[in-house]
């Protein structure tokens, strides 16, 4: 079980060995410093605190974060994430090259925000009429029953705010890995925008902890 905290960069496209030219996700993966070590006898659980990206002002930091990295005598990180791997021992830095070509990862992060939206965006409804005179166009219609039971039923698709969400990509190829540069190139789509913090974790890992 292995995982690092990272930075979506953006996609470019690559050539394969063969001639194929295919679209990637470059993401830079660390480095990660291990801020804490979680015990099972003391915290119930074994998982490994890490921090990513030094923050380079202490004013920016509030005092108990502060005292949390100088325990382990740690500049103030902006991020951090739990998660369940083991072999690091607090003050250790994760690097990419934990990761392998041709390995296949799980990747987490917050997809893009797409504001307040209407029913057939957020949900895919058909939609009315769309000739002049229907008065019925984008609306979601009907949303409740009539005497019984009298209220909108749970989960009912209604218009509201779309994206902003944890979401996770599994069974994601890594295409390489740029060890001087601190540089993940994964195939395919990674959700979230430029910029986004992702967390990218072996699928070993996932699959312990969906058993």
């Amino acid at each position: 079980m292995k995982g690092i905290i990272g930075k979506k960069v953006g996609m470019t496209q690559v050539f394969t060995e063969g001639g194929h030219l295919v679209s990637v996700t470059v993401i830079e993966a660390g480095p990660a410093k291990v801020i804490q070590k979680k015990a099972k006898d003391q915290d119930g659980y074994e998982a490994l605190q890490l921090g990513y990206e030094e923050i380079r002002k202490e004013k920016n930091v509030t005092k108990p974060m502060l005292g949390h990295f100088k325990k382990v005598s740690s500049p103030a990180y902006r991020l951090l994430r739990e998660i369940k791997m083991e072999g690091f021992n607090e003050g250790d830095n994760i690097t990419v090259d934990i990761f392998a070509k041709g390995e296949k990862v799980s990747i987490t992060g917050t997809s893009k925000g797409k504001g307040f939206q209407g029913v057939m965006k957020r949900h895919h409804y058909k939609g009315g009429p769309g000739s002049h005179g229907s008065m019925f166009n984008r609306a979601p219609g009907s949303i409740g029953s009539s005497a019984y039971p009298s209220r909108v039923w749970k989960n009912k698709g209604l218009p509201g705010h779309m994206g902003d969400e944890r979401v996770t990509v599994k069974n994601i190829e890594i295409f390489d890995i740029k060890k001087d540069q601190n540089l993940m190139l994964v195939m395919g789509a990674v959700p979230g925008p430029n910029g986004g913090y992702v967390i990218v974790k072996s699928e070993a890992a996932l699959a312990v902890k969906e058993s």
